[in-house]
């Protein structure tokens, strides 16, 4: 199954499970937690030497508590860029603690993540007429830094910078909506 049918079908599930998560929890606080799910587009940064940065693409979903503190996971896969004479992919998939400062009497919000991922970089060349694969995956402590725009209570828009562990960055731009 190609990335973007992944994709697709990873959205539309995520999709589905969040109707379930209409019903909001309640705090006592006045705040209720929130629900939200998303898409992203970027480009990885792989430490591999003279392999382009394939494009990446995206979904993920998450839960804030409150309106500083919540939980995030994702999904993000690539589309094959050129490697020697073959071609090179990458995949992570994550978890994390997520932290937002909304800065004062503006829509604009920093983030931040920490949390694990698991990044998978497959890819094979030619050598003498004979195809060589390759494949190396790293699960490590990952984290990211980003900024974000409120377009509405219920839609966001954000930009990101990942780091993956040692091999791997992620550089995105995503929105998502809110439930």
């Amino acid at each position: 199954m190609k990335i973007l049918q992944k994709t697709l079908l990873a959205l539309a599930a995520g999709s589905l499970l969040s109707v379930s998560a209409q019903a909001a929890v309640s705090y006592g606080n006045g705040y209720t937690g929130q629900p939200y799910v998303g898409v992203k587009v970027g480009q990885f940064d792989l430490d591999v030497n003279n392999a382009d940065d394939p494009t990446a693409y995206g979904v993920y979903g998450g839960y804030n508590f409150d309106p500083n503190f919540g939980m995030e996971v994702e999904y993000v896969g690539s589309d094959d860029a050129d490697y020697y004479n073959g071609d090179i992919d990458a995949k992570t998939y994550g978890a994390y603690g997520t932290y937002r400062y909304a800065f004062p009497n503006t829509a604009l919000y920093a983030k931040g993540k920490l949390g694990i991922a698991k990044t998978e970089v497959e890819g094979d060349y030619t050598v003498g007429g004979n195809r060589v694969p390759f494949s190396e995956d790293d699960t490590s402590l990952a984290g990211g830094i980003g900024v974000g725009y409120s377009v509405n209570p219920d839609f966001s828009v954000e930009a990101e910078y990942d780091m993956l562990g040692s091999d791997a960055d992620l550089m995105t731009v995503g929105a998502h909506l809110k439930f």
